[in-house]
């Protein structure tokens, strides 16, 4: 029979990549709604400010990047800083910060929604 910590954490961790997947666009326009960055710096700052939760991988990352660009919603160009590799920096346009101020909308209506069926059931329980 396994154990029920390990059992608890894997769900948890599911649970986490879950709720990561599907917050990620948010995050991203979010990030990007604050300056421009490139791949890794947005992995990394993803990483940081989510304590973990937040944690997209690179196999996530770039393809959600390649939609968001061929949705109009952000710009990637190429530099290179002197002998440094070129990096690809992403940044928001008009439509991205149209399409994130609806995201926030919908993510704050949802969090407020859970939340009170949470409290709901919590005051039904006691």
């Amino acid at each position: 029979m396994p154990d029920t910590a390990d059992s608890g954490s894997a769900t948890l961790a599911r649970l986490r990549r879950e709720l990561a997947r599907g917050t990620a666009e948010l995050a991203v326009l979010s990030i990007l709604g604050t300056g421009r960055r490139y791949g890794y710096d947005l992995m990394k700052t993803l990483q940081q400010a989510g304590e973990g939760v937040l944690e997209i991988k690179e196999g996530t990352l770039y393809p959600l990047l390649h939609r968001l660009e061929d949705a109009g919603h952000i710009t990637a160009v190429w530099e290179a800083d002197g002998r440094a590799r070129p990096r690809k920096y992403y940044a928001i346009t008009p439509s991205g910060r149209d399409h994130l101020r609806l995201l926030r909308t919908e993510w704050s209506g949802l969090v407020n929604g859970m939340r009170d069926l949470l409290d709901a059931l919590e005051e039904e329980a006691t």
